[in-house]
């Protein structure tokens, strides 16, 4: 009797399977780790504020009674969640890979089953809520203007609109993993993501002043037309209600359905070459290294050969060719060139700027051991001791930051017109700079957190979006903090005196910090090396 082939087809399982997965694995996730917990919460706690301050900033039209207000301000408020929704994954945040697509490569699920459960996990989420209720206040906004008609057809607006959020997010974050399978596409989108992020304060400064004198009847008009765009459309249904175009409120949906889906069919052609994962191409000749010897090669040049030398060679490649690292350096490059830059020609404040970006130049440590994983295994079987870990990282990160504090200090006092200060503004980088090193030092082997093994270079596993915020945010303001003294010292002292001894002062100051931090965080990470290891580890 002939044998007949299993034929399975595939399974159509409901989108509530995908959310009940991912609650269970975020919840999985949770359990034992006392700080991940807390960074959970702080994240929920963030949200709420968020979504507090962002319900009544968007109640404010129907406050003033006032529909154009309502119809400038609520479709320029889509546009820009729909904007942070699509940049700050890529940039800051990254994207929560409960459910990592690359896991249902072997199961017998249709590419519709699959985007549909993704896609409804994805909406169940701290931003994803925090959005859907500070949208509310377009609602009551919609209520006050136009009444119960109003509001009714700006909810169906808030809740597409939230769809084509997650979607848009999605989608862009797929489609970029998959095309940054190559080095040199991947060079590219480093460049061009940490531009944008970098041009971020500038832009908003720039916006800010221009507001001042903006031509509110052009703006207007700008505001009209974005309204029957996909970027403004889902949240201005109330406000044509309250003007007496109800006839528009079916276009409108049908623009956002349109657009969601189109989005949802291009996340859909991506998704399955990211579950695929990468394939080698070819093997890359090996150059010959001449008379140098197979461990003389694996150094950069001018290190010594030694335990220290090999850990700063290895870092020094790390942040030269990992991607995020390398996105990191050159946002630090463009912040502190631009923000100065643009504080000086709109009247001042370089001063506290410079000081700001110099404990900024830190923070790209704060998950330093986050980025290898489980690979971190190797230098803990070798019984590397902690403080030579710490110090030789710390040296390959200042390698590439401290000859770029000198070019930001240069091209800030050129710009600002006061060339004299040079010394004193590198000093006061240096300073904050060794402040925030002795800050995120230990931080680093405190707070690490794993970031997941997945192709999607965007990818932050379930709650780590919020712990790399928080970590960033108290690093940096615990650096500024501590450079209190050095704003001290040049207020008390001569400004012909500071000029001079603000380079050495910033030294020594931020050279002492330094070394007390690198102690306690070596003597720490003596301690929980095993911890550490299991807390980077992707489960």
């Amino acid at each position: 009797m002939a044998v007949k082939p299993n034929r399975s087809k595939p399974s159509r399982l409901k989108p509530s399977t995908f959310v009940r997965l991912k609650l269970r694995i975020t919840a999985n996730g949770l359990r034992g780790s006392t700080s991940r917990v807390v960074l959970f919460v702080v994240g929920i706690l963030f949200g709420i504020g968020g979504a507090v301050g962002g319900f009544f900033l968007l109640a404010l039209p129907g406050f003033l009674d006032d529909t154009r207000v309502a119809g400038i301000m609520l479709p320029l408020a889509g546009t820009g969640l729909l904007l942070g929704w699509l940049l700050l994954p890529l940039i800051f945040f990254g994207v929560d890979e409960s459910l990592d697509p690359a896991r249902f490569a072997l199961l017998p699920l249709s590419r519709r089953t699959l985007i549909t459960g993704l896609f409804a996990a994805a909406t169940l989420g701290i931003p994803a809520i925090a959005t859907l209720l500070a949208s509310g206040g377009v609602v009551l906004s919609a209520a006050l203007l136009g009444g119960p008609g109003a509001a009714l057809a700006q909810l169906v607006g808030v809740i597409l609109g939230l769809l084509l959020f997650v979607a848009v997010s999605r989608a862009v974050t797929s489609a970029f993993a998959t095309a940054l399978r190559s080095r040199r596409a991947r060079d590219l989108a480093t460049v061009l993501l940490a531009v944008t992020a970098a041009l971020l304060g500038p832009l908003q400064l720039g916006l800010l002043a221009g507001a001042e004198r903006a031509d509110w009847d052009r703006v207007a008009q700008v505001a009209d037309v974005i309204a029957w765009t996909p970027l403004g459309a889902a949240y201005s249904l109330g406000t044509d209600v309250a003007e007496g175009r109800a006839w528009a409120v079916p276009v409108k949906i049908l623009i956002v359905v349109v657009s969601i889906v189109a989005l949802l069919a291009w996340w859909s052609s991506t998704v399955e070459r990211a579950m695929l994962g990468t394939a080698a191409s070819g093997q890359r000749a090996v150059k010959a290294g001449g008379s140098r010897s197979a461990v003389a090669r694996l150094m950069v040049r001018g290190l010594p050969q030694n335990r220290f030398g090999a850990l700063m060679s290895r870092e020094v490649r790390y942040w030269w060719r990992e991607t995020r690292r390398r996105a990191s350096l050159i946002t630090l490059g463009v912040v502190g060139v631009f923000l100065p830059v643009t504080m000086s020609v709109n009247g001042g404040g370089s001063g506290f700027t410079v000081l700001f970006i110099g404990a900024l130049a830190s923070i790209s440590l704060a998950n330093q051991f986050g980025f290898e994983g489980n690979a971190y295994a190797a230098n803990v079987v070798a019984g590397v001791p902690g403080r030579t870990e710490v110090q030789s990282r710390a040296a390959a990160f200042s390698l590439f930051v401290v000859p770029l504090l000198i070019l930001i200090a240069t091209v800030v006092s050129v710009t600002a017109g006061h060339p004299e200060d040079l010394a004193s503004r590198l000093g006061t980088l240096l300073a904050a700079y060794g402040i925030g090193l002795g800050v995120v030092l230990p931080v680093s082997v405190r707070g690490a957190y794993a970031l997941p093994s997945t192709s999607n270079p965007f990818a932050m596993s379930s709650g780590a979006g919020p712990a790399k915020g928080l970590l960033a945010m108290g690093v940096l303001l615990a650096a500024v903090v501590g450079t209190v003294p050095m704003l001290v010292a040049a207020w008390l002292l001569d400004d012909g005196v500071w000029r001079w001894a603000g380079l050495p002062i910033g030294l020594i100051y931020g050279g002492a910090a330094y070394l007390i931090g690198s102690r306690l965080a070596g003597n720490l990470l003596d301690r929980r090396m095993p911890e550490l290891l299991s807390a980077i580890t992707p489960e």
